[in-house]
């Protein structure tokens, strides 16, 4: 097709196009009533080549096939433009095909996540809606066998001489450092990163998972606009493309989402092992960033007067450099009798507990249902609260948290923690790991801790006013930790309880 026709094409959609047009480096989308259609350029770049009508169409496929698995209601065809014998055009008639759009459903711009998070909207139910609905994206993705080390160090590679081209056309930014450790992590983290593959984390992911590529419908996060043009860079570890959302999180200023988010996430994996591969999500972060910072860079060289987007480059370049920078692996531990109020504080606790990410929140009520086989909201029989399953409960929350802190990654474990071989059995586990350990026991009258209990909705614990009856019998021992009344606002006791941990433990490592 020559370009005459193309830009024929092009007026005919722009005066077809009632409500607006976005243009992005490949691609025109035209907007009108219900419906968004979306045609790719005539491009070529270094990573794709949309030069072709064949190859614009067959792309386009691509992308319609990707986003009906996580957007069906978003993702309508592929439909051709055509031109009749009297040189007349038309979208999806019956004369010879001169271009092709993806024909989509169109969304209020206000339900774009990266609108809602800019207005304060990513609370804290969304963002772990956000996560599931990522873990489920990837859960469903096609599993790949690349070497994710190898994946890895093409990125890196391909930084080198991005930003070697970007110096010599007058953008210096300040990677140089970056890049070499970057480089360092990656020799650190290649085993992990191969065997990884191994286990099936490798997949055919989204590719580009960030806050304006995810739209919110009827109260539901939902994934769209998965890079299409390259399956090699499509294909990565499925923490890789998780980052790119994460790091976006951070970026704008949302970190206390990007945990819920991560902790979403995590507690979906069902095998314990497999949190090591947290060891590798700072390099990830990083890389994101840094991807980010060449496109930013890029973009300062195409334009007269780039200084905006070499501040933006250097900005990313500057949290990359952050996510690096880990504080190190810590364990903390909140317990105390059912209604106490745990899962609040630890969820309130967690973003704070190391940087950039946080904590990894481990939660007994959700380990118990895992071991049982059954749905986080699903009530289980007395019988599963026994002295052996609840054994087996803690075994399973302390196997997780050792997973996560083998991968240097800061925990915060969740549990009544009522006898002293509880408690022993979490304090065993910093010790083993050496690493600071905090213990928080906190405390309410009974029949607040009856009311807290009795008003729980969609919440994995079981416990009811019986069991806080029962409990107010309990013998527990001497309780070592760090008492926080939560009889005080929400505010009062995450102080509390903040300062607690703050506090070094007596003797050095653990308390």
């Amino acid at each position: 097709m020559t370009a005459g026709i193309h830009a024929k094409v092009m007026a005919y959609l722009e005066d077809w196009a009632r409500d607006g047009i976005i243009d992005t480096h490949a691609a025109r989308i035209f907007l009108r009533d219900d419906t968004a259609l979306k045609v790719k350029k005539p491009v070529v770049f270094d990573y794709l080549d949309f030069s072709s009508l064949a190859d614009r169409h067959a792309v386009l496929l691509r992308e319609y096939d990707l986003n009906r698995r996580t957007a069906p209601q978003m993702y309508r065809d592929v439909v051709p433009i055509t031109q009749a014998a009297d040189g007349g055009l038309g979208i999806d008639g019956d004369g010879t095909p001169v271009e092709w759009a993806l024909r989509m459903a169109r969304f209020p711009a206000e339900a774009e996540l990266g609108a809602i998070a800019a207005r304060g909207g990513l609370d804290p139910a969304l963002s772990r809606a956000l996560g599931q609905a990522v873990y489920d994206l990837h859960r469903a993705a096609e599993p790949r066998e690349a070497d994710g080390a190898v994946l890895i160090d093409e990125i890196l590679d391909e930084f080198g001489r991005a930003f070697a081209a970007l110096r010599a056309e007058g953008v210096d930014i300040a990677v140089d450092d970056v890049l070499a450790a970057m480089k360092s992590e990656l020799g650190l983290r290649a085993g992990l990163l191969r065997s990884r593959t191994e286990a099936g984390f490798v997949r055919r992911c989204h590719g580009d998972l960030h806050l304006g590529n995810i739209v919110v419908l009827q109260g539901l996060p939902v994934p769209f606009d998965a890079l299409e043009f390259s399956e090699r860079l499509g294909t990565c570890d499925v923490l890789y493309d998780l980052a790119f959302l994460l790091m976006d999180m951070l970026y704008r200023g949302h970190a206390d989402a990007a945990n819920q988010v991560l902790n979403a996430y995590v507690e979906q994996e069902p095998r314990a092992d497999a949190l090591t591969g947290l060891a590798a999500l700072p390099l990830f972060l990083a890389v994101r960033a840094t991807v980010r910072a060449m496109v930013a860079a890029q973009q300062a060289a195409g334009m007269a007067a780039g200084d905006e987007k070499r501040a933006e480059a250097a900005g990313y370049i500057a949290l990359a450099e952050r996510m690096l920078q880990r504080s190190g692996a810590s364990l903390a531990a909140v317990g105390g009798l059912s209604g106490t109020g745990k899962t609040t504080l630890a969820q309130a606790l967690a973003p704070a507990l190391g940087r950039p990410l946080g904590a990894v929140h481990i939660r007994s009520d959700v380990e118990r249902k895992r071991l049982a086989g059954v749905d986080p909201l699903a009530r289980l029989p007395d019988t599963a609260y026994g002295p052996k399953a609840a054994d087996a409960t803690y075994a399973a929350l302390c196997a997780r948290g050792a997973a996560c802190l083998r991968a240097g990654h800061p925990v915060i474990l969740d549990a009544v923690f009522a006898d002293d071989d509880a408690r022993a059995r979490v304090a065993d586990l910093a010790r083993r790991f050496d690493v600071p350990f905090r213990g928080i026991w906190l405390e309410a009258p009974e029949t607040e801790r009856a009311r807290r209990v009795g008003s729980r909705r969609n919440d994995a614990s079981d416990a009811d006013a019986r069991v806080v009856r029962m409990q107010a019998a309990l013998h527990l021992g001497d309780v070592d930790w760090i008492r926080v009344s939560t009889d005080a606002t929400l505010a009062d006791t995450v102080a509390a309880a903040r300062l607690a941990l703050l506090c070094p433990p007596p003797g050095g490592g653990v308390s």
